[in-house]
């Protein structure tokens, strides 16, 4: 993973999908539990994002643009346990993700980082904040569900390794598997 991300910052300079390989790279360092390489990644990357001009189309999946960027740092430090970071991180893009009455207008965003700090939440011992926030986030009325469940799936083996006994615990991953099955049986409803 590492080497094609150097590969495609050699291809290209001037994109922003070379600020994307960035976070790439960050992501697959915590999974390492290299934090000196998140961080230089994640650096890296925002150091080239500052460097481009804003999108005239940011909704588009594929174009990073500032708001986006801390979603990356979110899931990197999620993922390498720093959870002050992550936490801190998720809490700006559900400010980033609620319009000024309060509405979300970037929801799969909003429930990715109730995830992050569900996922925070256990970590610290919180089980109630923790199953709350994976609870309303599940219940998303928009939702990308391979993506929602990576991160789904991350806060249910927290509660599961942390909790195995908690009725809370047991029936958030009951809620998990019943997404995931009806996932791949679309005839069955949610």
């Amino acid at each position: 993973m590492l080497k094609a991300v150097e590969a495609g910052h050699i291809a290209d300079q001037t994109h922003s999908v070379g600020v994307q390989l960035y976070a790439h790279k960050a992501r697959a360092a915590a999974r390492m539990g290299d934090s000196r390489l998140v961080r230089d990644s994640l650096d890296a990357g925002r150091a080239r994002l500052d460097r481009l001009r804003r999108p005239n189309h940011p909704e588009h999946h594929f174009i990073i643009d500032p708001d986006k960027w801390d979603i990356y740092e979110m899931d990197a430090y999620r993922l390498l346990g720093d959870d002050e970071r992550a936490a801190a991180h998720a809490r700006s893009v559900i400010r980033i993700s609620t319009g000024p009455d309060g509405t979300e207008i970037s929801p799969m965003r909003a429930a990715e980082a109730r995830l992050t700090l569900g996922v925070t939440a256990a970590r610290t011992g919180d089980i109630e904040e923790a199953v709350s926030l994976g609870t309303a986030s599940l219940a998303a009325d928009r939702k990308s569900l391979p993506s929602l469940l990576l991160v789904a799936n991350e806060l249910d083996r927290e509660l599961r390794s942390r909790y195995p006994r908690e009725t809370a615990s047991r029936d958030f991953h009951e809620e998990i598997l019943t997404i995931t099955r009806n996932a791949t049986n679309p005839e069955l409803p949610f």
